[in-house]
């Protein structure tokens, strides 16, 4: 009866939760609704303010710089696996 009465009590606190949650998501999507425009013209008077440019390309010199970083990162993660794996199997052997 105890698990029961657990499994009823964390069944009921959940339903409250999503109900809660529910109302939450509700009150913010009417809201975006309600307000689609104005939110469409603050950004684009914040992009003309910064000069948000979408079309962004970066230089050559940073393309060879994240290139390279990932290339790094790369690396290094195969040669963790790598040792990972030597790990593992000399374990195993030791256990065996």
């Amino acid at each position: 009866m105890d698990k029961d009465e657990k499994i009823q009590k964390l069944e009921e606190e959940n339903n409250k939760l999503k109900e809660q949650l529910n109302k939450y998501l509700l009150k913010n999507k009417t809201y975006y609704e309600n307000h689609k425009e104005e939110q469409k013209q603050r950004v684009k008077e914040y992009k003309e303010k910064t000069n948000y440019k979408s079309n962004y390309k970066p230089t050559p010199e940073q393309r060879r710089e994240y290139n390279k970083r990932e290339y790094l990162k790369r690396k290094e993660k195969i040669k963790n696996e790598n040792e990972e794996k030597t790990i593992n199997k000399t374990f195993i052997i030791i256990n065996s």
